[in-house]
């Protein structure tokens, strides 16, 4: 036996046996909690359904590839491949999205390629921003993000650059 699958019914229990020691009306607890949780869910639907769409519409449209074909001869000259490029934009955007990206790439080009390679990097060491930013700090009901999207927008743009670069030094 596992000791992975024994983890989740016995911190369960122990929560139980915790409440009974503690002398808590158990189900009331967990109704409450349940609540509140569900609140939250509900508070957060009409964002993550926007930025679903969203993305949706950026990727239907055609502006992804409009946007990669701009952008990357630019990116071709500084040494980043150009495959990589549709996973460097929509990841900040949409994981799920990026996943499919990603899953072309290594399709395409081979998962030991050099785009292989640095998609792999790129999606290990970057995250989905937007995404990120709009489900906690709606639920935590932060209206003032200050510099929070520009610092997180300058992390991703950093581990795009250095992906190509890391494989470079270490992978080739």
């Amino acid at each position: 036996m596992k000791i992975s699958s024994v983890i989740m019914p016995v911190l369960v229990l122990g929560v139980f046996l915790w409440g009974l020691y503690k002398k808590t009306d158990i189900l009331s607890a967990f109704a409450e909690g349940a609540k509140e949780n569900l609140m939250t869910a509900c508070g957060l639907l009409p964002t993550l359904t926007f930025l679903m769409l969203g993305v949706g519409m950026f990727r239907a449209s055609g502006a992804l590839e409009a946007l990669t074909g701009l952008v990357s001869p630019l990116m071709e000259f500084i040494g980043f491949p150009a495959d990589c490029l549709p996973l460097a934009i929509l990841r900040p955007i949409s994981g799920s999205g990026a996943l499919s990206v990603l899953k072309n790439i290594l399709n395409d080009c081979g998962p030991d390629s050099f785009s292989g390679r640095v998609a792999s990097v790129l999606m290990g060491s970057t995250e989905t921003t937007f995404y990120t930013v709009a489900v906690y700090f709606g639920a935590t009901k932060v209206r003032k993000t200050r510099h929070a999207l520009g610092s997180a927008l300058a992390g991703d743009l950093t581990a795009f650059l250095l992906s190509a670069l890391a494989v470079r030094l270490f992978l080739s």
